[in-house]
């Protein structure tokens, strides 16, 4: 063998050249499909953020005006309910900060993501219903009440 040769290769080895291509091949389509994954990923993570913000904003909008004589109390805030405004409101908005992201979270590793979706909604759906049904803040004397100067 001289200097210039190359040693023969057996039948079942690849060139050189060859096994770089491939390598560099599979490589290719492995950073492509894990840019494709990472973006994925971070997808249905931000839906579970927004998801949050879209609960707590429900729980927000459903609560705060059924809550609003308990805040206000009535003539000389003498009906201001404490256990609504440092309890029961803060309770309710935790829930719907957590509950749609914990479901989302859930129902994304059974379930596609437009299914877990509608989940997400279906028990939001539930939970406001079940406030409605439960939850019975003070309200006003009745239909001729209106506030203060």
């Amino acid at each position: 063998m001289s200097g210039g040769d190359r040693p023969e290769k057996a039948e079942g080895e690849a060139s050189d050249e060859s096994d770089e291509r491939g390598e560099h091949a599979e490589r290719d389509e492995s950073d492509e499909n894990d840019e494709s994954d990472e973006d994925d990923e971070l997808l249905l993570s931000s839906a579970g953020c927004v998801l949050a913000l879209a609960g707590v904003l429900a729980a927000a909008a459903y609560a705060v005006p059924r809550a609003e004589y308990s805040y206000d109390g009535g003539f000389e805030g003498q009906d201001t309910d404490w256990t609504v405004i440092l309890v029961e409101l803060p309770l309710i908005l935790l829930g719907g900060f957590a509950l749609p992201p914990l479901t989302w979270a859930a129902a994304t590793r059974y379930l596609r993501p437009w299914a877990a979706a509608l989940v997400c909604v279906a028990v939001v759906a539930l939970g406001l219903w079940g406030l409605d049904a439960v939850w019975h803040p003070q309200q006003g004397p009745g239909p001729g009440y209106e506030r203060g100067i």
